[in-house]
C-alpha cells in the first residue's frame, strides 16, 4: 500500500470483519474467558498470604519461592543441604535481575527471600509447602513435623506430581488441612497451579490454596486426588505415544514437527528430554500406560541417557538445544500425523471429565490450554474434540 494510511484503511476494514468472526478469534477469545473462569476460583476478599515457607531447594522449590518473592511475599527456604540452599539463592536473584526492572526492587527481593535451614520461621508462616522428593514415607515425616509448628490457620501443602494428597496426609493429627499445589516447570512460564482436593480434604483449605495461587499471578484448577491429577495423566498418552512411534521406526524429526505444526509448544519427543526419561518412565508406570519394559524409553533409562539433564536421550543435547537432522517432510503428512499424535490425549481427557476428576469440560480445556501448552488458537482438547465431530464452531 505504498506506506499510505488513506489505502490502508479500508483494507484494514474489509480484514477485520472476517478476522473477528473466524473460529481462531472466536477459540482465543473462548479462552479469554477460561482464564477469567479460574480465577474465580479464589474466594472474593481473601486474605493474600504475607509469609510462605518452602521445605525443599531443588528447583521447583527454589522457583516457587522466587515467585512468591516477586508477587510481594516474603520466603523462607529450608533444606538440609547448605550448599542446595545456597544454590537456590544464587539461582533466585540471577531470575530477580531477568524479572524486575531497578536495582532497588532487586535488592528488595533478595531481602525477602530467607535462607531457613532449621525452620525458624514456619511458626510465622501462613503457607507452608513441602517440595521434597517423591518418596511417601519421607513427606509423611516432613509434614508431621512441620504440622507441629504451624499457625493453626495457615495452609499445608505438598507439591507432589503424582502421590494421592490422602496417602500423604494419612499420619497427621489433622488429615483434612493437607492440600496439594502442583506447580508446573518451568514455575515462571507455565501459569497453571493445579490444587488438588484429597479425599477427606476440606473445602476451605482448597479455596484458601486457590487465593494464594490467584496472589503469585497463576491460575488455580481444583482438581481431585487421583494418580497424575489433569495435567499429567493427560499429557504422559501424547508423550509416550510419540515414543513408540519412533520406536517403530518414524523419524524423530518428523514427530516433534508434526506436533508443532497441530500448535503444540514442542514435540513429544523434546518435551519427554526436557522433563527426563526416567521421570517419564516413573509417570507411564504409576499410571499404568502399558508395558514399558523393553521399549527404546526402558533401553535409554538404563543406559543412563535420560535426555536434557544428562545431554543425550532421544536427542543428543548441545548447548541445552536438540541436534536434529535436517530434513522436509509432506505437510499433509505432517497434518495427519499430527491429528494422530493428539488424539491420545484427547481420549484421556474425555476419560478424565468422566471421572470427574474437575468440575467440567471447560476446566480440562484450561488445565490443557495452560499447563501443557495445547494451542490455545484450538480453544482446548474438548472443544476441539467437539469441532472436529460436529465440523463447526
Amino acid at each position: 500500500y505504498g506506506d499510505s494510511r488513506r489505502r490502508m484503511k479500508p483494507a484494514e476494514t474489509a480484514a477485520f470483519a472476517p478476522l473477528m468472526i473466524s473460529d481462531v478469534a472466536r477459540n482465543l477469545r473462548r479462552v479469554f474467558g477460561l482464564t477469567e473462569m479460574l480465577k474465580n476460583e479464589a474466594p472474593k476478599g481473601a486474605v493474600k498470604p504475607l509469609r510462605a515457607h518452602i521445605v525443599g531447594a531443588g528447583t521447583m522449590g527454589c522457583y516457587i519461592a522466587a515467585r512468591c518473592v516477586v508477587c510481594g511475599i516474603e520466603a523462607s527456604l529450608q533444606d538440609l543441604s547448605e550448599e542446595q540452599t545456597q544454590k537456590a539463592l544464587a539461582r533466585a536473584k540471577k531470575l530477580f535481575k531477568r524479572r524486575l526492572k531497578t536495582r532497588q526492587a532487586v535488592d528488595a527481593a533478595v531481602t525477602r527471600l530467607i535462607a531457613d535451614p532449621e525452620g525458624r520461621h514456619v511458626p510465622r508462616a501462613d503457607l507452608v509447602i513441602e517440595a521434597i522428593v517423591e518418596d511417601l514415607e519421607i513427606k509423611r515425616k516432613v509434614l508431621a513435623g512441620l504440622e507441629a509448628k504451624m499457625k493453626p490457620d495457615a495452609i499445608l501443602a505438598t507439591n507432589t506430581s503424582s502421590l494421592k494428597i490422602e496417602d500423604i496426609a494419612k499420619p497427621l493429627k489433622d488429615p483434612g488441612r493437607l492440600i496439594g499445589l502442583h506447580f508446573f516447570n518451568p514455575v515462571a512460564q507455565l501459569p497453571l497451579v493445579e490444587v488438588v482436593l484429597g479425599v477427606g480434604g476440606r473445602e476451605e483449605e482448597v479455596r484458601k490454596g486457590c487465593a494464594f495461587v490467584t496472589a503469585i499471578r497463576k491460575y488455580p484448577l481444583i482438581v481431585k486426588s487421583c494418580p497424575g491429577f489433569l495435567v499429567n495423566r493427560v499429557l504422559a498418552p501424547y508423550m509416550l505415544d510419540g515414543a513408540r512411534r519412533y520406536q517403530e521406526g518414524e523419524p524423530r524429526e518428523k514427530i516433534d514437527q508434526a506436533a508443532l505444526n497441530f500448535g503444540m509448544p514442542m514435540g513429544p519427543l523434546e518435551l519427554s528430554d526436557i522433563v527426563g526419561l526416567d521421570i517419564c518412565k516413573h509417570v507411564a508406570e504409576t499410571l499404568n500406560l502399558g508395558p514399558v519394559e523393553d521399549s527404546e524409553l526402558d533401553r535409554l533409562v538404563k543406559n543412563g541417557k535420560l535426555g536434557k539433564k544428562t545431554g543425550e536421550g532421544f536427542y543428543v543435547w548441545e548447548k541445552g538445544k536438540p541436534k536434529r537432522q535436517q530434513a522436509s517432510f509432506d505437510e499433509e503428512d505432517l497434518e495427519l500425523l499430527g491429528r494422530e499424535l493428539i488424539r491420545p490425549m484427547l481420549d484421556e481427557c474425555e476419560r478424565a471429565l468422566a471421572e470427574r476428576i474437575v468440575e467440567s469440560a471447560d476446566h480440562v480445556d484450561a488445565g490443557v490450554i495452560f499447563g501443557t501448552g495445547f494451542a490455545p488458537f484450538r480453544g482446548g482438547p474438548l472443544h476441539y474434540r467437539k469441532q472436529e465431530k460436529t465440523g463447526g464452531p
